[in-house]
């Protein structure tokens, strides 16, 4: 992915708020269901993972790892917030 295309994203989310939160569960697959699914709708998300959802892992091992799951690209971690891109499927006619 190209680095203008990144920072151009990171640019545009840096102001929106979350729109998913990992909670004291942490990274379930029902998390990373519904992180596909608003991925499908939105290609850009914006995670924040609670500090208990961490318990001894970093934010990057566990957004890598989303990441990994939702066949996305991890576009920037900051903290505990992280920013994920799938680029949008294509319906076939």
């Amino acid at each position: 992915m190209a680095a203008k295309f990144k920072r151009r994203i990171k640019r545009e989310m840096s102001a929106e708020k979350p729109s998913i939160w990992i909670g004291k569960d942490g990274a379930t697959n029902q998390i990373a269901d519904e992180i596909s699914r608003q991925l499908d709708q939105k290609e850009i998300v914006k995670i924040k993972a609670l500090k208990t959802a961490l318990r001894d892992e970093e934010a990057k091992t566990v957004a890598a790892r989303i990441a990994q799951q939702t066949e996305a690209t991890l576009i920037d971690v900051r903290g505990h917030t992280f920013i994920l891109y799938r680029r949008r499927k294509r319906k076939r006619n």
